[in-house]
């Protein structure tokens, strides 16, 4: 049985987060959560690399697609592709552009529920319009999908982040070896973790 306080999730600062200077604030968010951070690497990755992380799931491109067309007519809005396969395929092709275009931070964070701790941080929409005030989505961007759609781009959400234990462990192999990332122990871990708060008093 996997230990629940070492679950593991991979975040990409991408190219427009690095830009716009918020690496420092966006592992502010995940670090003060008490999550602890792995490894970290900037890169700037290839069209082949994009492609192969976003394909960890098979059937990516048309849960993607059916994803996309549902979130258009949820809005009122009629989706630019209604074939799920085509519309996938269109979003990883302007993915690749967007997640190539520059340097990008990736990072893996563990502890207890990292993938879905991390999830409800960055914001659980791809498109910044749709998520709480609170999220790095909604308070760092003014994106959409509908200013997307008129520039024929990715929508500009500055964060990647797992979607699920699955994926992550999925991801990881892809963006870092093994001896990349450093198992430590952070003070912070004895008062989230262990039993009894036994030594705080001297």
């Amino acid at each position: 049985m996997q230990d629940i306080k070492k679950e593991k999730t991979l975040v990409i600062i991408k190219p427009d987060g690095v830009q716009r200077g918020l690496v420092g604030e966006v592992v502010k968010r995940y670090e003060r959560t008490g999550l602890k951070l792995l490894g970290l690497k900037f890169i700037v990755p290839t069209e082949g690399m994009i492609e192969k992380h976003y394909l960890v799931d098979p059937d990516w491109i048309v849960k993607r697609g059916t994803k996309t067309i549902q979130a258009y007519k949820d809005k009122g809005l009629e989706p630019p592709e209604m074939n799920p396969e085509k519309s996938g395929r269109n979003v990883l092709n302007v993915l690749k552009k967007y997640l190539s275009s520059g340097p990008v931070v990736a990072m893996v964070w563990q502890g207890m529920n990292a993938v879905k701790i991390v999830r409800k941080i960055t914001g659980e929409s791809a498109e910044p319009l749709s998520n709480d005030v609170g999220t790095i989505r909604s308070d760092f961007t003014i994106d959409s999908y509908a200013a997307a759609d008129t520039d024929s781009r990715a929508v500009r959400n500055l964060v990647h982040n797992s979607g699920s234990v699955d994926d992550a462990e999925k991801e990881i192999v892809l963006w870092f070896k093994s001896e990349e990332l450093i198992s430590y122990r952070l003070i912070n871990e004895s008062i989230l973790y262990d039993v009894n708060l036994d030594g705080i008093l001297e």
